[in-house]
């Protein structure tokens, strides 16, 4: 191919995916008792048990966008081995993330690499959201689908990728502004789940407060029922979860269940956005015919 796809750790793809699919990743931050740690290193496994182990014992996680030196350090290795970029960035309503590595890339291939081409897209996704839709990108260039052809398809087509969430402690979504103290509080002492949705502008916002943590994962399962896309038996599904593995892997059964769907990807929530959402996090990815 002449072009190659880069995207954000928070996309939270697998180190053999990413190997597999030849695309390019940069890391955003997150900083634990004052020391900085980025959330994927290429060749070298995130100690995911150990980042929530932290955060369940108390730990404060602050988190940064991708260094400008990473940004460049990149898209320099593409440019100068000769091929054009599609850069799928991190939602922009929940980061600043793609519009300060998106304007920096331009600039670089305005400045000094006016031959080559680069296309920015703002997924409007998190997690493996974001992830689903660079998978997606992947199996289209791999068919043959140009730069550009690209691009275009995933700017009309972002919409019809599900994002659905639980989180099982409140107390993450309040340090994120998302919960006042006193829903959190009143919320958590009626034992509510709520369960959220990104929605067409890339916010992440509340739909339903389900009281218990078995009932909040089955309304996951009903958004599936209501509006995955047909036929569901053929169409990726994707879970990321905040170590709570066997929660995941029950979701997925019961999807398998209703739907005959074979095509799974259940991974961890990386440290960036498991630092906003919390350990017992659990978010259903999938694609639909009801734009958000």
């Amino acid at each position: 191919m002449s072009y190659k796809i880069i995207s954000d750790s928070t996309a939270n793809l697998s180190d053999e995916f990413i190997e597999q699919a030849g695309i390019r990743i940069t890391s955003l931050e997150f900083i634990v008792d004052g020391q900085s740690y980025r959330a994927y290193v290429e060749g070298v496994e995130t100690d995911y048990k150990k980042f929530y182990r932290m955060m369940r014992d108390g730990k404060v996680v602050k988190t940064s966008l991708v260094p400008t030196t990473e940004v460049e350090r990149v898209l320099r290795s593409c440019f100068d081995a000769g091929y054009d970029v599609l850069y799928i960035g991190f939602d922009s309503a929940l980061s600043a993330t793609y519009e300060q590595a998106s304007a920096q890339m331009q600039g670089i291939q305005a400045a000094e690499y006016p031959e080559r081409k680069l296309r920015c897209v703002d997924s409007l996704a998190a997690a493996l959201g974001h992830g689903l839709l660079v998978y997606e990108a992947v199996r289209k260039r791999d068919e043959g689908c140009g730069l550009d052809e690209l691009a275009d398809w995933l700017e009309q087509n972002r919409l019809t990728f599900a994002h659905w969430f639980t989180v099982e402690d409140l107390e993450y979504l309040r340090r994120g502004g998302r919960l006042s103290k006193g829903s959190a509080f009143a919320g958590t002492l009626l034992d509510i789940k709520p369960v959220l949705h990104v929605d067409e502008i890339g916010r992440l916002v509340p739909v339903e407060k389900i009281r218990g943590r078995k009932k909040s994962i089955k309304a996951l399962l009903n958004r599936y029922v209501t509006s995955a896309r047909e036929p569901r038996s053929e169409l990726p599904v994707f879970i990321s979860h905040g170590d709570c593995q066997e929660e995941a892997e029950a979701l997925a059964d019961m999807i398998k269940a209703e739907s005959g769907a074979q095509n799974f990807v259940i991974n961890q929530l990386d440290p960036v956005i498991g630092a906003h959402s919390g350990p017992g996090t659990i978010a259903l990815f999938f694609l639909t015919d009801q734009p958000r």
